[in-house]
């Protein structure tokens, strides 16, 4: 018999395109929504500002705390580009045979 805990995790990619002096506020939403794995900023022609990798376990406890110091390097990538690029890693638990 399965004990129920037989997952996949699939993962898939999403790219927005903001205004510089939303990018924190739209960085916060993104982290708060738990199932992202990888942030990556980049500039409008495509070339990557910082890639923000996110575990489980900093998104389950006290996020702003362990993300200060990205929030501080996101802040100064907000103050030089009129337009930033947010590419976002999601994850997906799939359960194996089930309908997606």
């Amino acid at each position: 018999m399965d004990d129920g805990d037989d997952k996949r995790e699939r993962t898939f990619t999403e790219e927005i395109e903001i205004a510089g002096h939303q990018l924190i506020a739209r960085i916060k939403e993104l982290v708060a929504e738990g199932n992202v794995r990888t942030l990556r900023i980049k500039t409008e022609s495509g070339d990557v500002f910082l890639e923000i990798p996110l575990t489980a376990g900093a998104i389950a406890g006290g996020v702003v705390t362990l993300a200060a110091p990205w929030l501080a390097a996101i802040g100064a990538i907000a103050a030089l580009a009129t337009r930033v690029k947010v590419e976002i890693v999601r994850k997906d638990d799939v359960e194996p045979g089930g309908e997606e």
